[in-house]
């Protein structure tokens, strides 16, 4: 089964409790990497980051990172090369971002996402797999370009 990492901050922090027992319960390896505890005013880079740094270094297949909105985690883990996360409200886009731009973090907001959707959400991006069609990978090699300009700047 594959092995899943999570993060989230104060406003992620139910989310994240009721997902891992979802994960865990449907035979997923869970890396939680915080917060351990609700904390309010924590902040989501202290988390995220170190979430998006092990999908980048491949020691996590697929990442999810919450926050109260997502947007400040999607924000956090796309600052890392070699993530691709999105901040993800809907069933098209939790596959159609893995199919054709192989996303890799998937990014909800434990305020703004109900648990049930943000389960059915988990599990379709869990399952969809990068088509690897030439045309994503030619639009994905131009991001990666991107990442290697951005760090000789």
């Amino acid at each position: 089964m594959m092995h899943i990492g999570i993060a989230a901050d104060h406003g992620g922090f139910e989310l994240k409790r009721q997902l891992i027992e979802a994960l865990e319960t449907a035979g997923y390896e869970v890396t939680d990497f915080g917060a351990h505890d609700r904390v309010a005013g924590d902040d989501y880079p202290d988390w995220v980051v170190p979430l998006a740094r092990a999908v980048a270094r491949g020691e996590i297949v697929r990442g999810l990172a919450i926050c109260g909105s997502g947007v400040g985690a999607c924000v956090a883990a796309n600052k890392v090369a070699g993530v691709r996360a999105a901040l993800i409200t809907d069933g098209f886009s939790a596959h159609q971002g893995v199919e054709d731009d192989d996303m890799n973090v998937m990014c909800l907001g434990g305020r703004v996402t109900g648990q049930a959707l943000a389960w059915d959400l988990v599990r379709t991006f869990l399952s969809a797999r990068f088509k690897g069609d030439e045309r994503f990978r030619r639009r994905l090699a131009k991001v990666a370009a991107l990442e290697r300009e951005k760090r000789s700047e």
